[in-house]
């Protein structure tokens, strides 16, 4: 299936101030670029550095007071719907050295303090079974508003109040798969059928020596969802991070399915 994605930011600031932008489609072996095409105001000034674990690629851009960015790509994304019930728990003294600090507690997915809930709940299932139980477990008592949580609420918050956004889902079931010995991570991604539409937050997991991805709120199936970055959680990969207060003048998401 292709996508075309087109993808508008536009801020102000009291003064320049440098920004870390998170916008552009990653390439893999079953996520092709197909075109693409970023455009800046004349007087922001970027340059390219790889995103998290090598994946994706961020910008570092000195913004002036009036930041303005369009991107634009089609992409082609040949992933598969597999059900994540047939794949296996892989042993902790296999995870590999680059995959571990996804099995750590982070800024916003204290897994520790699931440890007794995720016991206790879901008991001894193991590997894509449990996985599917954790996520149905979220989408089937979580409530989806977006009043609910701010840039600051971390998964225990959200666990608290069974509410909030993509973000939250996300950080949840994170923290659910770490503290079963899952390693799991936080991934931005673009996914047409989203609502509202806007940089969308979803979950891979690490079952059976490979990355398998999963969306706890429902709205995005794996073979619609374009990866952008990756992280531990929402502060490794956040859309912008900006060393300077911004405000906010126009942000829009267009993700749309279109004929190969």
């Amino acid at each position: 299936m292709r996508f075309l994605i087109r993808t508008h930011l536009s801020y102000a600031a009291t003064q320049p101030c440098d920004l870390l932008l998170q916008i552009e489609a990653m390439q893999d072996a079953v996520q092709r670029i197909v075109h693409s095409e970023i455009s800046f105001d004349p007087v922001s000034v970027h340059h390219n550095i790889e995103g998290e674990q090598g994946l994706g690629t961020r910008k570092w851009i000195e913004a002036g007071p009036d930041f303005d960015c369009h991107y634009q790509a089609q992409v082609e994304v040949t992933r598969n719907n597999g059900s994540l019930a047939t794949l296996l728990q892989t042993p902790r003294t296999q995870i590999p050295a680059n995959v571990v600090q996804y099995l750590m507690p982070s800024r916003y997915c204290h897994s520790e303090l699931f440890l007794d809930f995720v016991s206790s709940e879901f008991g001894d299932s193991q590997g894509g079974v449990l996985v599917e139980a954790m996520r149905n477990w979220i989408n089937t008592n979580f409530t989806y508003d977006n009043g609910a949580s701010n840039a600051g609420t971390t998964a225990s918050d959200s666990f608290q109040s069974l509410a909030g956004v993509c973000r939250d889902y996300a950080h949840v079931m994170i923290a659910f798969a770490r503290a079963a010995g899952i390693p799991a991570r936080f991934v931005s991604v673009y996914a047409p059928d989203v609502v509202p539409q806007d940089f969308h937050a979803v979950v891979e997991v690490y079952l059976d020596g490979g990355w398998h991805l999963l969306d706890p709120t429902g709205m995005a199936k794996p073979s619609d969802m374009v990866r952008i970055c990756v992280g531990r959680d929402a502060a490794d990969a956040s859309f912008m991070t900006s060393y300077g207060w911004m405000d906010l003048r126009k942000q829009t998401v267009e993700v749309h399915r279109i004929a190969s």
